[in-house]
């Protein structure tokens, strides 16, 4: 059985103006948040004492905001519950500002081998205009500290669409991240989500975002610029070996723990979430409540085959027509029949060799078009 474990540090400096993520800027509950995080990450090490970790994600919020020595107990707690995979792949999250010597002792001390850094743009006004707090020299910065401490697994989050952004400034960003040789390069298009800063500005028009041409050049550009990589999945490209196994994982559909304030975990066909008010959830487990669900949801056979159909669409190797039925035992076509054979016909979905069907490049322009197609038919 294949497992991951997600864990969440819902802290960050400040929050970005275009961030939906659960997380907070006040810090003074973080002691107690890690305490009552490290129960919870006992309570399951228990259940599954006896299956190895292949992935760990340490996300949030910004986890490296946290003080080292409160970082180094949630490591301890994970190494002293969990059994990991001999190739387990540890992920943890950090914003280049909090990348710090005494942190990357840490990451050296304990069997982390993957940072992910958030950057988005390479131009120091993009970066305050988007609300975040550190400059694209504290960036550089980071990577050479990582890199020769011989941390070179990095992957590097970029943004397009930002507002009043040009295509001559997102192929800069582009170009610079590569020059530094970054073996993974995640690049997402500027959505407006939930409560944010950008949200309200854009409600009151007060924000101008890059229309759907724009986007779509992009998009184009960065398959240009990051032709060498290897387009995974939509919106990620990696040096071979290095695609992100943990996000693999979702994609396949494979089981995860999610800990932590809000973590959404996969398990035994059923998908929960826990408690998203900080103060509940630090009360709860100090209670011994150590189930801090609030919501729990059974998966069904026909959710799991929908699943599987945007989800392995989304990368770019595509679906492998034998597995679906292996998995599920019905032919794929009698399920999805219909909606795979208009998608072909208007040259949005390929059928390799009869065997794969993935999306065209046209295909990935109206990708949530046709993902939504495979719902609640």
């Amino acid at each position: 059985m294949e497992l991951g474990l997600y864990v969440h540090i819902p802290f960050c400096k400040s929050k970005c103006h275009y961030c939906d993520f659960l997380s907070y800027s006040r810090m003074d509950l973080v002691e107690e948040y890690v305490n009552a995080l490290n129960k919870e990450i006992k309570s399951y090490g228990q259940l599954f004492k006896n299956t190895q970790i292949q992935s760990i994600f340490i996300g949030g919020g910004t986890p490296t905001v946290l003080p080292p020595y409160l970082l180094e107990q949630i490591y301890n707690c994970i190494v002293d519950n969990f059994v990991l995979s001999e190739d387990c792949e540890w992920t943890i999250e950090a914003n280049p500002d909090t990348v710090t010597n005494e942190q990357v002792v840490l990451f050296r001390k304990y069997p982390i081998n993957r940072i992910s850094l958030g950057l988005q743009a390479v131009q120091d006004y993009h970066l305050k205009n988007i609300g975040r707090v550190h400059s694209f020299k504290q960036w550089e910065n980071a990577i050479f500290l990582l890199k020769s401490n011989g941390i070179t697994n990095i992957n590097t989050d970029l943004i397009f669409g930002l507002p009043n952004q040009t295509l001559q400034e997102w192929e800069e960003s582009l170009n610079t991240v590569v020059k530094y040789n970054i073996p993974h390069i995640s690049a997402y298009s500027l959505t407006l989500e939930g409560d944010t800063k950008f949200t309200k500005m854009y409600e009151k028009g007060e924000l101008t975002l890059a229309d759907e041409t724009l986007d779509r050049q992009m998009y184009n550009i960065a398959k240009d610029i990051l032709n060498s990589y290897n387009h995974y999945e939509i919106s990620n490209w990696a040096k071979n070996g290095k695609e992100c196994k943990h996000n693999i994982l979702y994609w396949k559909q494979k089981q995860y723990i999610g800990v932590g304030l809000g973590a959404s975990g996969y398990i035994s066909s059923s998908r929960y979430t826990n408690i998203r008010n900080l103060k509940d959830y630090i009360m709860n487990i100090n209670n011994n409540n150590l189930s801090v669900q609030e919501g729990n949801e059974y998966i069904t056979p026909r959710m799991q085959q929908e699943e599987f159909m945007f989800l392995g669409l989304r990368m770019r190797s595509g679906i492998d027509i034998n597995e679906f039925q292996k998995l599920f035992g019905v032919e794929i076509y009698d399920i999805f029949g219909n909606q795979i054979d208009r998608w072909i016909k208007q040259g949005v979905i390929r059928n390799n060799n009869n065997n794969i069907l993935n999306l065209t490049d046209y295909g990935i322009d109206i990708s949530n078009i046709i993902f939504a197609s495979f719902l609640n038919i």
